[in-house]
């Protein structure tokens, strides 16, 4: 992984290869940043990705990063901190958000999903905390988490141990928020923003329950994400429901 200096901010996105994460990456390029994105699993998306954003003078590079490893998380961290020319944005976005239904719990599923949702990006914040605090952005470095309004009351059936890793990192957006000053540490709550394999019945069921009758988009997440990270100079410890007001229902 190579960034040379650069005048423009620097942000790192976890699981940042695809989905949410490759529009997060990609908006936060056209807003001026360059980015490291992490991988677990997505060498050949995160890879493609790094060259489409490589333009323009914008620079971007990837590394794995397994978050279920908190002594590797440490480290992984700790390199950043010490070699980096600077460090202004993290945007927690990697989860695991397999099923636990409560009658088949796997203790070791159950372990790895809080630790790749919660403690991972504790480790990783508190890891990073020194440049983030020394970041030259106007309103100071920022750290915004990717949550879920399904673990802010409206819970999803099966989902328990993925509902609690994000519940928890909502409360880390709230401590850090005072830990971590002058950086800042806000959160997105999306409602669904990108359907997975889900039946189309399931689909419309959930579409009929938006006020504003559609999901989101990824990009509406991104543009989120970068407001709260580069835009938001006043905003701190802040939870953002994005959900066309699925909360309401």
């Amino acid at each position: 992984m190579s960034i040379p200096p650069s005048d423009a901010p620097l942000a790192l996105i976890t699981g940042g290869a695809r989905r949410l994460g490759a529009a997060i990456a990609a908006r936060l390029v056209a807003a001026g940043c360059d980015v490291i994105i992490t991988w677990h699993r997505s060498e050949t998306e995160a890879r493609a990705l790094c060259s489409r954003l490589s333009v323009d003078g914008r620079r971007a590079a990837a590394e794995r990063l397994d978050l279920s490893d908190l002594a590797a998380v440490q480290r992984f961290g700790a390199r950043l901190a010490a070699t980096l020319p600077r460090l202004d944005v993290v945007v927690h976005n990697a989860g695991d958000d397999r099923s636990t239904p409560i009658d088949a719990l796997d203790p070791e599923a159950v372990t790895r999903v809080m630790q790749v949702g919660a403690l991972g990006p504790l480790m990783l914040t508190g890891a990073l905390a020194g440049p983030l605090r020394a970041s030259a952005l106007p309103g100071g470095g920022a750290v915004v988490c990717l949550g879920d309004i399904h673990a802010m009351g409206r819970p999803r059936a099966g989902m328990a141990a993925y509902s609690m890793a994000k519940a928890a990192l909502g409360e880390m957006v709230r401590s850090l928020a005072r830990d971590l000053a002058p950086a800042r540490v806000n959160g997105v709550a999306p409602g669904v923003a990108l359907w997975g394999d889900e039946p189309a019945a399931v689909r419309e069921a959930y579409t009929r329950r938006v006020p504003l009758g559609r999901v989101g988009t990824p990009d509406e997440v991104a543009e989120a994400v970068r407001w709260l990270a580069l835009d938001a100079h006043f905003v701190t410890g802040e939870m953002l429901r994005l959900d066309g007001g699925r909360w309401l229902r």
